[in-house]
């Protein structure tokens, strides 16, 4: 497994997650973390077609190689939308033209294809890490083993230095931490401080086949971001009611304790040791720059027991 900073920006803004952000506005988001030290990038194709892996090619380039880390993933190859009117918008989520299409492959052809498309779009000779990209949507149940068997022979090629899957999925996840062919898992939404779903069978199979775990979307898509309301995603739609009122919960305790809910939310999954990075995406320089102030605040142990006291949640083991 490669060292990996214990901070990712993650790239699905540069897509325009949810709201477009012109070449300025990426462009002066992506300096900015830069000049924070953040030396980790996570993107995918499927964010904004392509758009996101463009845009943090562009801006890597005539960066030294060797200082950052990025992961992207396989499993949606794009290709020509053949039904675009030639004015209609990603269905998605992502603010782009629709003159793309996402294909889910998760053949090894298909993870070649992808590889390939993604190191041209980013610049790239190799990359860092690359994931799985929720191979439960394919409704087979072997795609997760022929991707990732796919992704070991690039890894032997030099292509990619570790592997593994990103998803929400939890069979996907087992899966994969009980192939002995990953390095690490990336556990989206599913281990925070909101969801902690992630199976313990899959905490299990990472230590026995020596798996860590890199926490991505850990604000749960903005809900913890700040103090939650109404108008907040939970992963990646509306905020179901139940949820809100335990989101409004914990940041309560959080105040309490004198702690901002998103430093919680950041912290938390660090406290697992299997935990070596967590990913949070911003929009603007001050959201990053009030990511990394809230990374590094201290929490007083009495706020874990408090959570957990109150079944709210567990302490990371």
């Amino acid at each position: 497994m490669i060292d990996v900073p214990r901070f990712g920006l993650g790239c699905a803004p540069l897509g325009n997650l949810f709201e477009e952000l012109s070449e300025e506005q990426a462009h002066a988001l992506l300096t900015a973390a830069w000049d924070a030290g953040v030396r980790y990038f996570d993107t995918a194709p499927h964010y904004g077609l392509g758009l996101s892996e463009q845009r943090l090619g562009r801006f890597l380039a005539g960066k030294p190689r060797d200082e950052y880390v990025v992961s992207t993933k396989v499993g949606r190859l794009l290709r020509e939308n053949p039904s675009w009117d030639g004015t209609a918008l990603d269905a998605t989520g992502f603010v782009v033209p629709a003159g793309l299409r996402r294909e889910l492959d998760y053949s090894p052809e298909g993870v070649r294809a992808s590889v390939e498309d993604s190191l041209t779009r980013l610049g790239l000779d190799r990359i860092d890490i690359l994931f799985v990209h929720d191979p439960d949507l394919s409704g087979d149940p072997g795609a997760t083993e022929s991707a990732l068997t796919a992704l070991a022979d690039l890894r032997a090629e030099g292509m990619v230095a570790a592997i593994g899957t990103g998803t929400l999925g939890i069979d996907a996840l087992l899966t994969t931490a009980r192939s002995g062919l990953a390095d690490v898992l990336m556990v989206a939404n599913r281990y925070t401080l909101l969801d902690q779903s992630v199976a313990p069978d899959v905490l299990s199979a990472c230590d026995d086949h020596d798996v860590r775990i890199i926490a991505a979307a850990v604000f749960n898509s903005g809900l913890l971001a700040t103090s939650p309301t109404r108008d907040a995603k939970y992963n990646y739609a509306d905020v179901p009611d139940d949820v809100l009122d335990r989101a409004i919960q914990l940041n309560t305790i959080c105040t309490t304790h004198d702690v901002p809910l998103p430093a919680a939310a950041l912290r938390y999954p660090l406290e697992d040791p299997r935990v070596v990075a967590v990913v949070a995406g911003a929009n603007t320089p001050a959201q990053l720059g009030q990511n990394l102030t809230h990374l590094d605040t201290e929490i007083p142990p009495a706020l874990w027991q408090d959570l957990a006291d109150r079944r709210l949640a567990p302490r990371p083991s």
